[in-house]
């Protein structure tokens, strides 16, 4: 770690004006790549994805964005019902990584998760060959609990680490560090 303070970010609901911050990201290939954005939609595709999820998100799909310095910078789910959510975390675009923004956007979500929806448990996965996801997910106090389903990640293939952190064991500093 560099030893510079972690970046603050605040969450928020995403809103109609973020459609189109959200779509641009489609146009950085190697973003999409990685975030697994389909490459057959255009931009106009995004566009209507994200004004229809905005505008009639599913029920178990807490999506919330990540603003920095007053700008979107990514977003945080938790997804899922009762006291246990599966967090996942994204921003965008790459010239955006590297900087601590998905490590303070996942301890946000920690933080809403447990301060705000009182969760009793939240849970993530990243594929183990995504080190900057893995690295977050301990970073932020998660702690590793086994392995997922196989997939492909960056063309390789890659089998999900599951992370896990209980209410009890969540220390809000940490996290934010």
């Amino acid at each position: 770690m560099s030893g510079k303070p972690a970046p603050c970010v605040r969450l928020r609901p995403l809103i109609d004006a973020d459609v189109a911050v959200l779509s641009s990201w489609a146009l950085d290939t190697r973003f999409r790549e990685l975030a697994e954005w389909s490459p057959d939609w255009s931009v106009a595709e995004y566009r209507a994805f994200w004004r229809d999820l905005i505008a009639d998100p599913p029920q178990d799909l807490l999506r919330l964005g990540v603003e920095h310095e007053g700008e979107l910078c990514g977003y945080v789910d938790l997804h899922g019902h009762g006291d246990t959510r599966e967090l996942g975390f994204l921003v965008g675009p790459q010239d955006r990584w590297g900087r601590g923004l998905g490590a303070a956007a996942a301890a946000a979500g920690l933080a809403h998760g447990f301060d705000v929806l009182g969760l009793h448990r939240v849970w993530a996965e990243a594929y183990d060959t995504n080190a900057a996801s893995v690295r977050i997910l301990a970073r932020i106090g998660m702690v590793e609990t086994g392995s997922g389903a196989s997939g492909a990640f960056d063309g390789q293939p890659a089998t999900y680490r599951q992370f896990a952190l209980r209410r009890e064991h969540w220390h809000p500093l940490a996290a934010s560090a």
